[in-house]
């Protein structure tokens, strides 16, 4: 008993000094956490920018109050492709690739802080019924969406953390 609390004791003791610390330490009265609410999405058109946008928006908590000291563009690449063909050159299997360009920008000085990509893909199978098969890219379409989005503020979150908070 005695040896597993000395054991405890000393992996704390390793870890407190590994240098690690919570992203979103505070949690949502955290720095990261307020910072990501300043946070205004610029509209993106399209149906896959009107989801990214509405995710990016949620993942944020946009809208809550508070200033908006930055602005984040978005600009999509949503591309369909043919994998799978067959001898009479139909096609079995899709690709579906979205990839989102995004800048984020100091709203009052117009600089940019952060350029950077995000993507995802996702395989369709092609379906005698044509209703399945696009009801199937509409899926897909619905899942990179939240993955590309949860990439982008994963990543202007790691940013917002290592630079100074405004007004510091």
């Amino acid at each position: 008993m005695i040896a597993r609390l000395l054991l405890v004791a000393a992996a704390a003791t390793m870890l407190a000094g590994c240098g690690l610390r919570p992203l979103y330490s505070g949690g949502s009265r955290g720095a990261v956490a307020t910072q990501l609410r300043s946070v205004e999405v610029a509209p993106i058109p399209g149906r896959a920018g009107y989801l990214i946008r509405g995710a990016l928006v949620d993942q944020l908590g946009q809208g809550e109050g508070g200033e908006m000291r930055y602005r984040l563009e978005v600009e999509l690449d949503d591309q369909i492709s043919g994998l799978g063909i067959r001898l009479d050159d139909a096609v079995t299997r899709e690709r579906r690739t979205l990839r989102a360009r995004y800048r984020l920008v100091d709203a009052q000085l117009g600089t940019v802080l952060l350029d950077a990509t995000a993507g995802s893909d996702a395989g369709i199978d092609v379906v005698g019924s044509e209703y399945a098969t696009v009801a199937a890219e509409q899926t897909a379409l619905e899942r990179l969406s939240e993955m590309v989005a949860q990439q982008i503020v994963s990543r202007v979150a790691l940013y917002m953390s290592r630079a100074p908070a405004a007004g510091q």
